[in-house]
């Protein structure tokens, strides 16, 4: 019983982790990355389509993304989508490829960014705290219908914390890495 609960929490916790990872693909650093635009919706043909299942996306160099769409037709649905998502980029097209020119990001800018990504960190390890919390809660019901003894829910409850503790460092880590990067470009 309370291996499934840790199981379940340790699965979510992941998930939270591998979240907040994909989030900070998408935050702009000065510098080049298809992970900018990948998540792009363009309404193709009427459905919502992510971007990199409609074209190759390159950095040819550090400031610039390559976007080359597998339908030429498809360039002006994809310009539009680009023009009105929150990248804040405007793309160029010559009717076959679609250029992004990344600007280098201001010392102030910078900073709002890691105060952005801190922001999310904080949010991670906030989905973290809950989903122990839950996990507690579960074996602490256990515990009250009598199915596990009193050591087992606290040996249960600590392994929860540790658990915790670290995906924790899991996000700092992933904050720091991006910190570095978003400082460093």
């Amino acid at each position: 019983m309370i291996d499934e609960a840790l199981f379940e929490a340790e699965e979510k916790m992941d998930k939270a982790v591998e979240y907040l990872r994909n989030e900070y693909r998408g935050v702009r650093t000065g510098r080049a990355s298809a992970g900018l635009v990948e998540h792009v919706k363009v309404n193709y043909y009427g459905a919502p389509t992510e971007l990199r299942q409609l074209a190759t996306i390159s950095c040819p160099d550090a400031l610039l993304i390559a976007i080359k769409p597998y339908d030429p037709g498809s360039t002006q649905d994809i310009v539009k989508a680009i023009q009105a998502s929150d990248i804040g980029i405007t793309p160029n097209s010559d009717g076959k490829v679609i250029r992004l020119s990344v600007p280098p990001l201001s010392e102030e800018r910078r900073k709002q960014i890691v105060h952005q990504l801190k922001d999310m960190a904080e949010e991670a390890r906030v989905s973290l705290r809950n989903i122990r919390r839950d996990c507690i809660k579960a074996i602490e019901a256990e515990q009250k219908a009598k199915e596990i003894s009193e050591d087992d829910a606290k040996r249960g409850e600590k392994e929860a914390t540790d658990m915790v503790h670290q995906h924790e460092k899991a996000v700092d880590e992933a904050l720091q890495t991006k910190t570095d990067e978003v400082m460093e470009s």
